[in-house]
């Protein structure tokens, strides 16, 4: 048996330039972060004791005979990937999917990983983003960017920037204290809306070739937030978030809707100095930069909606539990 974490992530900026429709042509990058909210995997082989051979519980709980009938995408095509077989996979985690926050990539990580250790081998968190990535935009044909996959895999602040021969990593060098402080004037607010992000993915890589401006813009924004946080300017990060939002607006109009619109403008009032919707928009998670003084007026202006506390996270996809067992394949069994 196995137990597997990966985090969700917040990008703060250059979502969009992770396109490899872009990148691969203008080069690319983000700037993101992991946060302390993750999605758990146990996986162990499930006993010849059923009807079925293989168990897969998320948001609902499939039981079926051969892997070719599993229902769930990722986790059907990863089993193929890997060879995995007679397997029982329980899914849970601390928000909710569908949210902006990266979470059906964190699961393909997290899964990954499961089956890599449950087969006795290591991943590297390069292995597990590369793969992720391929089970997701090749074999499941998934629309979106590459950077979800990445940040749950190596988890800390990040600039991650992309060309047409991969990507790079490159940790944020800051200090505590000015992490602290930022960490301190993101709020985070749970819109209620959940949604599927592909539609808008689509609509995003149809804008690719006609919203060249507005992207290239938003991969300059990623070195002049990551200079504003170095150097301590943390209230002028906040102000590029607005930047930022209102540049993914002017991309793609399904990003936001009246309703997130009227959340945004009461939070600018109140007291915010920028924010945006994670991910692809159209709902979930609403990112804001408030400094600390003006926190209780945003809270009562969005009195409506649930707050989520978190902090940064700096770990990535790890194994929290692993006990070794033995597993003999139906074929070479014999009979009891």
């Amino acid at each position: 048996m196995i137990i597997t974490q990966a985090p969700f992530r917040i990008s703060f900026f250059g979502g969009g330039t992770d396109f490899p429709g872009f990148y691969e042509k203008y080069g690319g990058q983000v700037l993101s972060t992991s946060i302390d909210k993750y999605c758990y995997l146990t996986v162990r082989h499930l006993p010849p004791f059923f009807e079925y051979s293989n168990s897969i519980a998320y948001s609902q709980i499939e039981r079926v005979k051969h892997v070719s009938e599993i229902e769930h995408p990722a986790v059907r095509e990863a089993m193929k990937y890997l060879d995995m077989h007679e397997l029982s996979i329980v899914y849970d985690a601390d928000l909710p999917a569908r949210t902006g926050l990266g979470t059906s990539s964190s699961f393909a990580v997290a899964m990954l990983l499961a089956f890599h250790s449950l087969k006795g081998k290591y991943a590297d968190k390069k292995r597990l983003a590369d793969e992720a990535i391929y089970l997701e935009r090749v074999l499941c044909n998934e629309k979106g960017g590459v950077q979800d996959q990445i940040a749950a895999a190596f988890g800390g602040l990040n600039k991650i920037v992309f060309s047409s021969a991969g990507y790079e990593v490159q940790p944020v060098v800051v200090s505590d204290k000015n992490k602290t402080t930022l960490e301190d004037d993101l709020m985070l607010f749970f819109t209620g809306i959940s949604r599927y992000s592909f539609t808008i993915q689509e609509e995003q890589e149809k804008n690719l070739k006609i919203k060249n401006q507005q992207l290239l813009r938003m991969k300059d924004l990623v070195d002049e937030a990551e200079m504003a946080l170095v150097q301590g300017r943390v209230d002028d990060f906040g102000r590029l978030l607005d930047v930022e939002w209102k540049l993914k607006r002017e991309i793609n109009g399904k990003v936001s809707n009246p309703v997130i619109d009227e959340y945004y403008s009461r939070a600018m009032e109140a007291g915010a100095l920028g924010g945006k919707l994670l991910g692809a928009g159209g709902g979930g998670f609403l990112l804001l930069h408030v400094p600390k003084d003006k926190q209780p007026e945003v809270r009562q202006a969005l009195s409506n909606l649930l707050e989520i506390p978190f902090r940064f996270e700096n770990g990535g996809a790890k194994v929290l539990y692993y006990r070794p067992e033995t597993y003999v394949p139906k074929e070479e069994r014999t009979s009891l």
